[in-house]
């Protein structure tokens, strides 16, 4: 939110300062793109300091990926390793960086997607592909991974990061 804020008083500061080649007090498109990816980089860089104060709190041994993404295997199991195009039979809850739990498959049983396909966070197909059966993983997606600028509109807000203690059951 107080990055939503900040945009906006900085649009609203670009927007007021006179053009020297002309009198239009507006933004072009360049520079409105610049404001946005500027902005955006600097909440990409906050969250990304939560998460490993996070992580630093809790003194987990995690892995970083080229996405962001986060994860720890704390448990190995010893099957199958997961790919895309395979059906993950998972259990898992899912918090809030702030502890707040949002889903547990403890209230309607383990979950099952395609990995690859199915409409759950990106963050959780890739997180998946680095899990065995069998295998018990602590993962920190970031929310441009999971549900970005909107939220899930139940229980997950705007720009959250959300944290998957999960289990992969099986593979189909």
């Amino acid at each position: 939110m107080k990055q939503l804020i900040f945009l906006y008083i900085l649009l609203g500061l670009f927007s007021c300062q006179e053009d020297e080649k002309n009198d239009n007090t507006f933004l072009n498109e360049q520079q409105v793109k610049e404001v946005l990816i500027n902005a955006n980089k600097a909440a990409a860089e906050e969250e990304s300091l939560q998460i490993d104060a996070y992580v630093k709190r809790r003194n987990l041994d995690v892995i970083v990926t080229g996405t962001g993404l986060r994860y720890q295997i704390y448990k190995k199991g010893h099957g199958e390793k997961a790919t895309i195009g395979k059906r993950a039979v998972v259990s898992y809850e899912v918090s809030l960086i702030d502890g707040t739990v949002c889903y547990s498959t403890k209230e309607f049983g383990p979950e099952e997607f395609k990995i690859g396909s199915d409409r759950v966070e990106s963050g959780l197909h890739e997180a998946i592909c680095y899990m065995s059966v069998g295998d018990k993983a602590k993962i920190i997606i970031p929310s441009h991974l999971a549900h970005g600028l909107m939220g899930d509109s139940k229980k997950i807000p705007i720009r959250s990061t959300i944290i998957y203690d999960i289990e992969l059951i099986k593979l189909k």
